[in-house]
């Protein structure tokens, strides 16, 4: 584990203060087009959730179908820019935003390659950049189109600690011709952390995304690692998901304490028309300023017990389930279609 400090600057937790969430709009030239009547209503439920707790920030090639779902909602409360876009998983081709001295915002534009060269990506790869340019965030703009990063790849403790994956970060076609420790070093370098956990287990069935670290295991307040846990011994994901366990129990926080470990439990089997597993997570949740989104997905016991841990783990927070049955079709959930912007971040 390499230690590095880039003096005063930090990724803020989801947890801290926020000033907007963007959403990727669907529309007929995405994956959706087969399903859009239904995606679209799911869109509609999370832009509705969100606008109570923060502003909204939508982008699509058109900005009508959004506009006219959101026609209850205050304009003051939305903000919409017609930007061309391959498909919606915004989390992972949205800007990561740091701050310096907890006051002056960089906003930072990795690069996006479709999750490692699976799926076209050259409009999605533009988006930040778009943005920048209509002078939508308050902050100075990073280049950083050299190294490939989603998202949905990295959590942050907004005090050092960074959380991630090595299926993902190592993955050939991402940033191949880099080393763990050279890689490492970038996320120290760009996030000021000075320790990064890397998690070398775990993956679903049906992720596009080489185990992105939101479908698994997230950063939470009070020291807390929320997981995904598996009991069932006849499930295909027992032995990777009990791995992750095992590893995440035995993580020490830089006093050598352990942390607070919670175990989501793993929903039971979903599956397309053509009998692939679907990636189902109860870990890719939204948090808001003073609510956290979670998908559900019809499962009565597993949503309802999903939805009182988060309640332990979130207590001054109201908790909403979304029902996600729609997003996971395209093998994604909540989480991977938002990106949440700090407080100040946004002009």
């Amino acid at each position: 584990m390499m230690k590095m400090t880039t003096e005063g600057v930090r990724l803020p937790a989801e947890w801290e203060p926020q000033e907007a969430v963007l959403l990727a709009w669907p529309h007929e030239l995405t994956d959706w087009n087969y399903m859009l009547d239904d995606i679209r209503a799911c869109y509609n439920e999370i832009a509705h959730a969100i606008v109570k707790h923060a502003r909204l920030i939508i982008v699509a090639p058109d900005c009508s179908f959004a506009r006219k779902a959101l026609a209850d909602v205050d304009p003051e409360r939305v903000i919409y820019r017609e930007i061309d876009t391959n498909d919606t998983w915004a989390r992972d081709f949205g800007a990561i935003i740091t701050v310096r001295d907890d006051a002056n915002f960089r906003i930072n534009d990795f690069k996006f390659n479709g999750w490692g060269l699976k799926f076209a990506s050259n409009l999605d790869n533009m988006v930040t950049r778009r943005m920048t340019k209509a002078g939508m965030f308050n902050g100075e703009y990073n280049n950083c189109l050299g190294f490939v990063l989603e998202g949905g790849s990295i959590e942050s403790d907004g005090r050092g600690t960074l959380m991630t994956t090595s299926e993902c970060l190592m993955s050939p076609n991402r940033n191949g011709d880099l080393s763990r420790q050279e890689i490492e070093a970038r996320l120290c370098r760009e996030f000021g952390a000075t320790k990064v956990i890397w998690i070398d287990h775990g993956a679903l069935e049906g992720d596009d995304t080489d185990s992105h670290i939101d479908t698994l295991a997230r950063l939470a307040p009070e020291d807390t690692i929320i997981y995904v846990s598996c009991n069932d011994s006849s499930d295909s994901h027992y032995e990777s998901l009990k791995a992750m366990e095992r590893q995440i129990l035995g993580l020490r926080r830089a006093d050598g304490n352990a942390y607070n470990c919670v175990g989501l439990p793993l929903p039971d089997p979903i599956y397309d028309e053509d009998g692939e597993r679907l990636p189902a997570t109860y870990a890719n949740f939204l948090i808001l300023n003073d609510a956290v989104l979670m998908p559900v997905y019809g499962q009565k016991r597993n949503d309802d017990l999903a939805l009182q841990i988060m309640k332990i783990v979130f207590p001054d927070h109201e908790i909403i389930g979304i029902d996600c049955n729609a997003l996971i079709r395209q093998h994604g959930s909540l989480h991977c279609v938002t990106m949440q912007f700090p407080k100040g971040s946004i002009a």
